[in-house]
């Protein structure tokens, strides 16, 4: 590496927020790890600059050495050629495509061979929008971001960004949508409401990111904890599966535009006021059960 490279990798390195987490905050059990991974910013280095966003969404994916089976894992069978970062060691990106065309974004919890991992379904858009939106092949508008409303806390956020005049007069219904990049975005969400869109948005994918260690100061790729803190944590069932639908394990912060598939966020809610993490249960219920703690 020449000098002028290496003193441009430390110059990034010095912007980047907050400071990296460490390597025993995923080594503990999935299900502790994922509320509490809402808040921390995901940032990628590119040559385009940082672009971040902070974790508002995950689903935790249990082990095969768990007690309650979840055959919706990527481990539920063992270790293979495409899963082995999973049994690797916590704080690592395990970066898979869906469907030939799109990538999803887990990390890789609990000590090594245990194979936990955390799916990421949404972050908030922190840095670098208008990158955000060109990777997604949007029509980037003005910057605007949730950061100086999140001062207040994430409850009941109703910032979107502006809405762009479809055909250009305002007050027509907008075109038909293009099969495969729409020309204009409404909001937020449409950069990074989804495992999909925020690994397009952060321009991850797998050749370049899966397996890159999280925590490693010079890493391109990394999890970094700025302070932020999630007031109350929503769990409910996993959404896109067909196996163990009914374990609550996704995790996210209630009232936030940015998470995603809103419309699986009902059914009855449960205030557990003394409750911690530690004593959460994986028991399956009947209906979508919503819990929100004290993280």
């Amino acid at each position: 590496m020449g000098h002028s490279a290496g003193a441009n990798i430390l110059s990034e390195l010095k912007k980047m927020p907050g400071r990296l987490l460490e390597r025993a905050f995923f080594e503990a059990p999935v299900v502790r790890v994922a509320p509490r991974l809402l808040g921390k910013l995901l940032v990628n280095r590119t040559r385009a600059g940082l672009i971040s966003g902070r974790i508002v969404e995950v689903e935790a994916y249990l082990g095969p050495h768990n007690e309650t089976a979840d055959p919706a894992a990527h481990s539920h069978r063992g270790p293979t050629p495409r899963n082995r970062v999973l049994f690797g060691p916590a704080g690592h990106a395990y970066v898979y495509s869906i469907y030939g065309q799109y990538y999803c974004m887990n990390i890789t919890c609990e000590m090594e061979g245990q194979a936990g991992s955390i799916l990421l379904r949404a972050l908030e858009p922190v840095a670098g929008l208008e990158q955000m939106a060109r990777n997604r092949g949007l029509r980037a508008l003005p910057p605007i971001s949730f950061d100086a409303a999140s001062q207040k806390g994430w409850r009941n956020h109703a910032i979107q960004s502006a809405t762009a005049c479809w055909n250009g007069d305002g007050g027509s219904q907008p075109p038909r949508r293009e099969s495969r990049a729409r020309q204009e975005w409404r909001s937020l969400c449409e950069l990074t409401g989804g495992p999909g869109r925020l690994c397009q948005a952060l321009n991850l994918v797998r050749e370049k990111h899966n397996g890159l260690d999280l925590l490693d100061p010079e890493s391109p790729l990394q999890v970094r904890d700025d302070g932020r803190r999630a007031r109350r944590v929503l769990v409910t069932r996993r959404i896109g599966i067909s196996h163990a639908v009914d374990l609550p394990l996704r995790f996210a912060v209630p009232g936030h535009p940015c998470v995603s598939g809103a419309r699986s966020l009902t059914g009855k809610c449960i205030f557990l006021r003394a409750e911690t993490v530690r004593r959460m249960k994986l028991s399956p219920s009947r209906s979508t059960q919503q819990k929100e703690f004290q993280s």
